[in-house]
């Protein structure tokens, strides 16, 4: 009974002032409602709550957004099938926009209070938000998702025993995608939808490009040279008012002789705007990122989608807490490229969609194998930044630091490096 009242009243509760008093939640102008949601937090908890693990999950957009923090969602339900006596708490669209007066770190607390062991921050965003409750709840085991804190080799290390990154190896499959969005496309002219500009972004966007570049040069023969663009809303998702409209980003790279949109976004754009743009007759296909289901939304112009696995993942750092043998460590798990989609072994993974025709997919399954047993290697000189400046020399394969903190888009691709 507290879990459903907590539910149900938790966004009331973050919303209220940090000094709050707790007991003005009795008074008459608060409501009893709300006095009896604190007191029901505040009480004795059910035996069945007290046997179970409790988990907390902090997400940066909606539960179920189609892409990124659903793809979070459904790696929880994962591993609470494969570990009985698991509890989730989840808290979702913990960013500036939604939740303007609410911190990840408060949610944390809350959640902590309440009896969650582990917490998982989902989001770049939430970096200093999960180094606070680190530092402050020494004995809770804190997951960040996308950072590289606890990353020894990183620019960013910070010796922290109970905080651990997670990033699965999404490099790869964005270079699948991009070789998709080449073979699906018969113009040459592919855009990326591009959340805001950071690291992580950046060497995403690079990888989509060097798949594209590879595969259009290599299995398609056509004169027209790649043209790859990228344009940045500003933020994971639309924010209105403060980043660029995604649909409206979209339309213009439909209406303007793009005929593949990749998304790197959070949300469906892509998918949405170019079902519209078929429906008037436009020869369209996307990509979509992050989950498994993200053809759905536009079937009949999918060419496939790059997606996270994190249950697995999850599953190996929850257990370790649970055990009491959790550390800090940067996990990004592996891809099984002997079945890429496997759910219980690989970390990453890309589905092939309805609009890629046959002929294309034995080329993509070619490609992947290549990329499996590092025949293909796309992070090797010579390469050079945006801006001509060398990146990496003839023959020189690029290493983990330097993809991961890559600076700058790479030379023949359009669109804002910083």
């Amino acid at each position: 009974m507290m879990d459903v009242v907590f539910r149900l009243w938790i966004p009331v509760l973050l919303e209220l002032p940090v000094n709050w008093n707790l007991t003005r939640a009795f008074s008459p102008s608060r409501g009893w409602a709300i006095g009896l949601a604190v007191a029901a937090l505040l009480g004795s908890t059910p035996t069945t709550a007290q046997e179970t693990f409790k988990v907390g999950m902090v997400l940066v957009g909606p539960m179920q957004d189609g892409g990124w923090s659903q793809a979070h969602v459904e790696g929880s339900e994962y591993v609470k099938a494969k570990l009985p006596g698991l509890q989730f708490d989840y808290l979702d669209k913990v960013n500036p926009a939604d939740r303007p007066n609410v911190r990840a770190s408060q949610v944390a607390d809350d959640m902590i209070a309440r009896g969650a062991k582990v917490i998982i921050f989902t989001s770049d965003d939430h970096k200093d938000d999960a180094i606070e409750t680190a530092r402050k709840h020494p004995e809770i085991a804190v997951i960040h998702a996308s950072g590289d804190m606890a990353w020894k080799e990183g620019k960013n290390y910070i010796d922290l025993p109970n905080l651990a990154n997670i990033m699965p190896q999404m490099e790869a499959m964005r270079m699948v995608a991009g070789c998709a969005a080449a073979l699906g496309s018969e113009t040459g002219k592919i855009g990326l939808l591009g959340p805001l500009i950071n690291d992580e972004t950046r060497r995403y966007a690079a990888a989509a490009y060097l798949g594209a570049k590879y595969c259009w040069e290599t299995y398609r023969d056509r004169p027209e040279e790649l043209q790859f663009r990228v344009t940045w809303i500003g933020f994971w998702f639309n924010i209105p008012g403060v980043t660029l409209d995604p649909s409206k980003v979209a339309d213009d790279f439909y209406n303007s002789g793009f005929d593949v949109v990749m998304s790197g976004l959070d949300t469906p754009e892509a998918a949405v705007q170019g079902k519209r743009a078929a429906e008037v007759g436009k020869r369209v296909r996307y990509t979509h990122y992050g989950l498994a289901s993200g053809c759905n939304f536009a079937p009949e112009i999918c060419l496939g989608v790059s997606y996270y696995n994190w249950g697995p993942g999850y599953k190996q750092l929850i257990e370790a807490a649970r055990a009491g043998t959790f550390e800090s460590q940067f996990l990004r798990p592996p891809i099984d490229w002997s079945d890429i989609n496997n759910p219980d072994t690989s970390s990453a993974g890309f589905i092939m969609g309805e609009a890629l025709e046959p002929e294309d997919r034995a080329k993509l399954e070619e490609f992947i194998a290549g990329l499996g047993n590092g025949s293909i290697q796309l992070f090797k000189g010579p390469l050079n930044f945006q801006d001509g400046t060398p990146f990496l020399a003839e023959g020189d394969v690029a290493s983990e630091v330097e993809i991961w903190y890559l600076g700058q888009l790479l030379e023949g691709m359009e669109g804002a490096s910083n």
